[in-house]
């Protein structure tokens, strides 16, 4: 996303200083926000110049001439979302703003629509048993599974290509070879692919003490049995502005228990509950790190991400987590297998 923070004005601007940073920031807009970042409306040079023939003066403020109900996307919405609103409102610039309207961006369409490669590195872990999906299992590793006749691994590589994450580091161990001869060096695939064999579970952290010496910047890791349209490029351009060392996707969980809940001190009932609704937060499985964390993996060791965030946060290193909201599914069982193929052309 843009430098947001280059054209960003508060409604005592006076016009002039809007006049000033449209013109520095180069996109042909300003977006006005509050004391608390929150999104109050956009401002553009026609918005300036009706304001002048309606004889407002270059020292008078802004905040009558704010345009109050812009065209905003939302912190999750995927590529192709921004991109079908840009279409339909023939916008050319969209704020970005989380879930409780503060900003923390803006998309511009041309840069959306001309693919960049990035030197961020993409960790895949690919390497486990299936256990749960057998026999489908028995003769094939998990993540080349058929989903929407193509690999769950194609699909995942396809996926972060489309933001321009060419460069993909596979963590392998179980049947190997079958995943190999399939991707190759990636170059059928527009990619960058290399292998790493683990040779006794190591855990989705764990690996990466063997590639230590190839992850000079921040890099994704992604399990390698997950299906999903995430917004790659928001969650490393997330992680990067708030200047993380490690940032976990999470999921939002809802577990309703089917009961009164019964509320006791000693043995007098205080209140009943009738079949309360729990939610929490859950990873999702995808994670950015700083190059930093990999001081903190032992060599030759199991080692799993949880582990690694509990030892983050062990070193008050900054730890945030990422909302996904988008399509998501961990396919771990058969249910969720047959869920994926039935969902998926809808979906991708």
């Amino acid at each position: 996303m843009t430098d947001y923070k280059k054209v960003i004005l508060i409604p005592k601007s006076t016009i002039i200083e809007a006049l000033q940073v449209i013109d520095k920031g180069a996109i042909q807009i300003a977006l006005v926000i509050d004391e608390n970042e929150k999104l109050l409306g956009t401002l553009t040079d026609g918005d300036i110049r009706r304001g002048l023939l309606n004889d407002l003066s270059l020292s008078d403020s802004i905040e009558s001439i704010i345009f109050k109900n812009p065209t905003v996307c939302n912190i999750a919405d995927t590529k192709e979302k921004i991109l079908e609103i840009a279409v339909s409102k023939k916008i050319y610039q969209i704020p970005v703003v989380d879930n409780d309207g503060k900003l923390v961006g803006i998309e511009e369409v041309d840069e959306l629509l001309r693919q960049k490669s990035k030197s961020n590195k993409v960790v895949l872990m690919v390497g486990g048993l299936g256990t749960r999906l057998r026999p489908l299992t028995d003769h094939t590793p998990k993540p080349m599974l058929k989903v929407g006749n193509k690999p769950i691994l194609e699909t995942i590589i396809q996926n972060f290509k489309k933001y321009g994450f060419t460069n993909i580091i596979l963590c392998v161990s179980y049947k190997s070879e079958i995943i190999e001869e399939y991707f190759k060096d990636g170059s059928e695939f527009g990619v960058n692919i290399e292998y790493i064999h683990e040779n006794k579970r190591m855990g989705t952290a764990g690996a990466l003490s063997l590639i230590r010496d190839k992850l000079h910047e921040s890099f994704f890791v992604m399990n390698g049995d997950l299906l999903t349209n995430i917004n790659f490029d928001r969650m490393m351009e997330y992680h990067i502005s708030n200047v993380s060392v490690a940032t976990m996707g999470v999921r939002e969980y809802d577990f309703q228990v089917p009961y009164g809940v019964v509320n006791v001190h000693d043995k007098d009932i205080l209140s009943i509950e009738e079949k309360p609704l729990h939610k929490f937060f859950v990873s999702g499985g995808v994670y950015v790190l700083n190059e930093k964390v990999l001081d903190y993996i032992p060599d030759d060791e199991f080692y799993d991400m949880p582990t690694l965030f509990e030892k983050v946060i062990q070193e008050k290193l900054k730890s945030i987590s990422f909302p996904i909201r988008e399509y998501w599914l961990d396919i771990g069982r058969m249910e969720e297998y047959e869920k994926a193929n039935n969902e998926y052309h809808e979906i991708f």
